[in-house]
């Protein structure tokens, strides 16, 4: 057996993410096809207990399209000014600035593999905060810089955010709270509950706006599983 977080957004209410943390039969193995079964537990499982009706893993290893298109590695967004293409994954790696170097700007135009693996990354010292295209983010609330870069992203895929409205929860089998910090699925769920709220347009595009916005509200993420607690600034 094996436990994962599902990420329900939420049209209403002090929470704008409810979390649960759902129990499985998990298949060892590093082959999709044993992912894909971890998958299927865990959302036959989320389903039992009535948490939701139409869940979506989003990662690599999803066999919706879609939860392909939403991971990190592959979520794109091209430079209106010089055409230029960048992931979510290379927007967070290419940002983070440590005490003995970086940020590492060289990274954000590159692949999400590449720049998830580059030395420097671990070569550096501790992670100090931050930089993206001059905009500086403190680590706290730890998952708010990460979050915002994802919701741009998303924003920037109208397709996506389309096909969202199919699906009231997400999943991402590869993410586990006691070992990471973001999660692509939960950046996904908030998304959606900004969007239910009418609260999207008001984020996109200004971060002070957004983390005034997202701190007024309660949190319950993966990292404080379902205990709710005031999100600080």
């Amino acid at each position: 057996m094996a436990e994962r977080p599902i990420y329900v957004p939420k049209a209403e209410g002090a929470l704008l993410v409810e979390t649960t943390s759902v129990d499985f039969q998990w298949f060892p193995g590093m082959a999709s096809s044993q992912k894909q079964k971890s998958i299927a537990s865990l959302h036959e499982s989320a389903l039992e207990r009535r948490l939701c009706l139409a869940p979506l893993e989003v990662s690599s290893k999803s066999e919706v399209e879609l939860g392909v298109a939403l991971s990190a590695f592959n979520l794109e967004v091209t430079t209106k000014k010089h055409n230029r293409t960048f992931t979510v994954e290379t927007a967070y790696q290419s940002s983070k600035a440590f005490q003995n170097g970086g940020p590492f700007t060289d990274l954000l135009f590159g692949t999400s593999l590449a720049a998830k693996k580059d030395p420097r990354l671990k070569e550096s010292g501790l992670l100090k905060e931050f930089v993206f295209f001059g905009d500086r983010w403190p680590l706290e609330p730890k998952t708010a810089f990460y979050d915002w870069i994802y919701l741009n992203a998303l924003h920037c895929n109208l397709w996506a955010v389309q096909e969202l409205t199919a699906f009231d929860a997400f999943t991402d089998i590869e993410f586990n709270p006691k070992k990471s910090i973001n999660c692509q699925a939960y950046a996904v769920a908030l998304y959606r509950s900004l969007q239910s709220r009418g609260l999207i347009q008001d984020v996109i595009g200004d971060s002070k706006a957004y983390v005034d916005i997202v701190s007024s509200f309660s949190v319950n993420n993966a990292q404080e599983n379902t205990d709710v607690q005031p999100r600080l600034v």
